[in-house]
């Protein structure tokens, strides 16, 4: 009862609720999980494309410096040099830059499956309220993460420093090395700054989708009000279904009275059951109920055959044996065969139609 009056969500999301935070774009995904991606693709890229890269930069500074003479200070000379240099190192930077989005794109959709929403892109004019701007500058959830960022630089950089200090004790003797060794000693460098950025990202990367999951998760929870509601409304009312229930009786009842109006005999207890049967010798192989009831539908049905004349009998132990034995629309079972027999044949001597006796015979054995 406290939950109920206070609207505190105790209760683990519904699929339902879950589907449809996803449909609008909220889904538990970790930013450190792309970002181990972009890194991971940096460690592929450095040994297969670096040396080629810094030979190529060599190139080009080399053909600038050898062709000094050749240009004149000036802002025109300068802006010319300056576009051949963008241009040279955009030949270089730009497929690196596609590759680096591939990847994050990639890893997103492996991360949170493809589910594309434009709920994101559509312009509410509360995202600009400046006090919810404010709030997400300085909320908790922006204090989290500026604390993971922090944590996170001061972890990698002081494991990087203790591990690549080694490698530069003698930093100082790298001019007097040729260029290929010095090359080959930054590479060895950035390789093992590399490792060790990835091993640590991958620890935090995959605390930080646990914890991701389980803050998604603990925001789509429900009061115990909201889950009745939910079910309520995917299962329907229950009034409204009980009153389609109703009615779909009401109608099966009618199309029951309709048939019962064209039966051949009615078999009652006398007053709580009553059995209506019809029997076509050139169309049935055997009598069919085709309708049944005890107390007000009973005397709705023998009221239904005293306006349309139908015979009534009275043999209670068969009324009641037929009535929890055979549905609706079925033939009448072997076993109540003899019985049955008798009571047509009653009718047809009742109609005089003693003549057909012996084919009712036929069926009843």
């Amino acid at each position: 009862m406290a939950d109920a009056e206070t609207g505190e969500k105790t209760e683990d999301p519904t699929g339902k609720r879950i589907s449809d935070a996803s449909n609008k774009g909220q889904v538990a995904s970790s930013q450190e999980i792309p970002s181990l991606g972009v890194f991971i693709v940096i460690a592929i890229l450095v040994p297969t494309i670096l040396p080629s890269m810094m030979s190529y930069f060599y190139s080009l500074n080399r053909k600038f410096i050898e062709n000094a003479h050749a240009f004149i200070i000036g802002r025109q000379d300068f802006e010319v040099v300056f576009r051949e240099v963008i241009f040279q190192v955009g030949i270089y930077a730009l497929p690196i830059m596609i590759v680096f989005l591939i990847t994050g794109f990639i890893i997103q959709v492996m991360q949170v499956g493809w589910n594309p929403s434009l709920e994101k892109f559509q312009i509410k004019l509360d995202k600009f309220s400046p006090a919810k701007g404010i709030k997400k500058i300085i909320g908790v959830r922006a204090l989290v993460e500026a604390a993971k960022g922090i944590a996170k630089i001061g972890i990698i950089g002081s494991v990087i420093f203790i591990l690549v200090m080694p490698l530069v004790e003698d930093l100082e003797l790298l001019p007097a090395f040729d260029l290929i060794h010095v090359l080959d000693r930054i590479k060895t460098i950035v390789l093992v700054v590399l490792a060790i950025t990835i091993l640590i990202m991958t620890i935090i990367a995959a605390l930080d989708f646990a914890y991701q999951k389980w803050d998604h998760k603990n925001k789509l929870k429900m009061t115990k009000q909201e889950v009745k509601d939910e079910r309520r409304q995917q299962d329907g009312d229950p009034l409204i279904k009980q009153r389609i229930a109703a009615l779909r009786i009401e109608r099966q009842r009618e199309r029951m009275m309709q048939a019962v109006g064209k039966a051949d005999v009615i078999i009652t207890n006398p007053t709580h059951y009553a059995i209506a049967l019809q029997y076509d010798m050139d169309k049935m192989p055997a009598p069919i109920l085709v309708g049944k009831g005890v107390d007000e539908i009973a005397a709705r049905i023998r009221e239904v055959a005293e306006q349309n004349e139908i015979p009534i009998v009275e043999n209670p132990p068969l009324a009641r044996a037929l009535y929890a034995a055979v549905e609706i629309d079925e033939e009448i079972p072997q076993e109540h065969y003899h019985a049955v027999a008798e009571v047509i044949g009653y009718v047809y001597r009742l109609k005089g139609r003693v003549n057909n006796l012996d084919e009712k015979e036929s069926w009843a054995g």
